[in-house]
């Protein structure tokens, strides 16, 4: 693959990111955009497919324009459990419903009475709700196409419509062991032909279409393979491939992912996986995080501090930091109260204690994952705010008693165009 470039889209709901990546994986060039803030109304959270498409045009433009050579193929990843439905000709029939739109309630409620525990559809955002909910409220007889952002993009490019990807199509109810769409979505009554066709992420979808080379300046012709969601193009991303690689999201909330030769489903415990290929994405997210840090100190305050840091020694404060009542992963529990008393005088002291807390909750979320039957972490690579944070790095590491890696990239669109990169190498590999 010499003189071969990949490119990777990640469209987010705030903006539209593009990396552009060699054979051996080197950054070539990226460019990105801002997107207008989504419509929000109480649960309600919608936003134009057509910013999106502008967008990824906006971006694939000034990305080509970097190039030194023609791209040889490109995926795009887009926010988990965003929703368009679309008519036959691919034109979206409303806005797109976003990944934390949670109107679709009472679809929940139905959905929660006839899915299996571990189906990845149950809650009011996921895509599957938000479709059931669109069918109640709008005439179904004009849908055609129930497509997650990913999907819609990729068919705006190869005029493909109907197929999604393994990762995307989970929170729309799809069976990622049995690798297919399971027989008690029959109790919902969805109109025949409406989910997508799902293939795994860096399988072949097409090709870009004149029109749409006209639009963004890629070349016609270009190979268009499936992505993912954004959260699993951003563990690509990280360089974690192999079974108890783990990945440690550090942001307004603490996300942790582990590789696993075997899915893990347990949502009382709030752990679901991602099938990868061979493999699977097993983890959780915990509303504990930076979230919490930020409702008592600034980010100047915060750096501060940390220089008074002392994590060779514990503070034993024993907090369980949480924004406010309730919890997802490691403990599934609505009622679950923040744990933050004593406060003692020292704000350094108390910051070390919060810290220390979230640590705690993270060494505690990889021992559920391996008692659920995921493999015990090897190493832990860290994205987000926190990972720049050398004192909590060092208090981490002494709680999860594995060594803490640097990640290789952070950026979702990089974990695209390694899809990108693998899917068109493997297609090349069959084709020969």
């Amino acid at each position: 693959m010499l003189n071969s470039l990949f490119i990777g889209i990640d469209m987010g709901t705030s903006g539209c990111r593009a990396i552009a990546i060699d054979a051996d994986g080197v950054e070539i060039a990226r460019c990105s955009v801002a997107l207008a803030e989504p419509r929000r109304d109480g649960p309600r959270v919608e936003q134009d497919p057509g910013l999106w498409w502008t967008a990824l045009c906006q971006v694939t433009r000034a990305l080509m324009a970097d190039l030194p050579c023609p791209p040889t193929a490109l995926a795009i990843d887009g926010t988990s459990g965003t929703l368009v439905v679309t008519d036959a000709h691919g034109t979206p029939l409303g806005p797109g419903l976003l990944y934390n739109d949670a109107r679709a309630v009472d679809a929940a409620a139905r959905i929660a009475a006839i899915a299996p525990r571990e189906s990845g559809a149950h809650g009011a955002s996921s895509s599957l709700a938000k479709l059931c909910w669109w069918l109640d409220h709008h005439d179904p007889r004009a849908a055609r196409h129930a497509l997650h952002q990913a999907d819609w993009l990729a068919a705006q490019l190869t005029g493909r419509y109907g197929i999604s990807d393994e990762n995307n199509a989970l929170k729309l109810g799809y069976d990622p062991v049995a690798r297919d769409w399971p027989a008690w979505l029959e109790g919902l009554g969805l109109p025949a032909g409406l989910l997508p066709r799902v293939l795994p992420p860096g399988d072949r979808l097409g090709t870009v279409t004149p029109r749409a080379a006209a639009d963004s300046g890629l070349p016609e012709g270009l190979p268009v393979l499936a992505g993912t969601t954004d959260s699993v193009a951003a563990f690509l991303a990280t360089g974690a491939s192999q079974p108890g690689e783990a990945v440690t999201s550090l942001g307004s909330t603490l996300v942790l992912k582990i590789v696993s030769p075997r899915p893990v489903f347990a949502p009382e415990f709030g752990v679901y996986s991602h099938r990868l290929w061979d493999r699977w994405l097993a983890g959780g997210a915990s509303n504990s995080g930076g979230a919490v840090l930020k409702q008592f100190f600034s980010p100047e305050a915060m750096a501060a501090l940390s220089s008074r840091l002392e994590p060779e020694r514990t503070t034993g404060l024993d907090y369980y930091p949480l924004p406010a009542l309730g919890e997802r992963f490691p403990v599934c529990d609505p009622g679950l109260a923040p744990r933050l008393t004593p406060r003692p005088d020292d704000d350094a002291r108390f910051f070390q204690g919060l810290l220390e807390g979230i640590a705690a909750i993270e060494a505690l979320g990889y021992r559920r994952l391996v008692q659920l039957g995921a493999p015990a972490p090897t190493r832990v690579r860290t994205v987000g705010g926190g990972s720049i944070n050398p004192a909590w790095t060092r208090i981490r590491e002494r709680l999860l008693g594995v060594p803490l890696v640097q990640a290789t990239h952070t950026d979702a669109a990089y974990g695209a165009a390694l899809i990108a990169r693998k899917g068109f190498g493997e297609s090349e590999t069959r084709g020969s």
